[in-house]
């Protein structure tokens, strides 16, 4: 899980059919997977078993207000796609924890 510092995109492709599906099933809004990638630290790795079609990532990262998200997205052009996102679990609260003091 590498640190990521420089935001390789130029915003969010949104799929209407997605687009409420992460708030009715995990309480996550659009705008809180946007901040997830914008505010630092945030921590990548590629999703290698869901990867087939397209290169999948996984990201641990926090909302404005300090809610601790995964989240699953591709790159198609230099737009971000929103696979899934949910609150962390206890595990991955754990490597996000351990990432932080990795690379402080």
């Amino acid at each position: 899980m590498g640190l990521i510092q420089d935001n390789d995109y130029d915003g969010f492709d949104w799929d209407e059919g997605n687009r409420s599906k992460n708030f009715r099933k995990h309480g996550i809004t659009d705008a809180e997977i946007e901040q997830v990638l914008l505010n630092d630290p945030y921590f990548t790795s590629e999703d290698e078993k869901h990867s087939s079609e397209e290169p999948r990532v996984r990201i641990l990262g926090k909302t404005d207000a300090g809610k601790l998200v995964f989240a699953v997205y591709t790159i198609r052009g230099n737009l971000v796609r929103d696979i899934h996102a949910r609150a962390m679990n206890r595990e991955e609260r754990k490597q996000y924890d351990e990432a932080i003091k990795g690379n402080s």
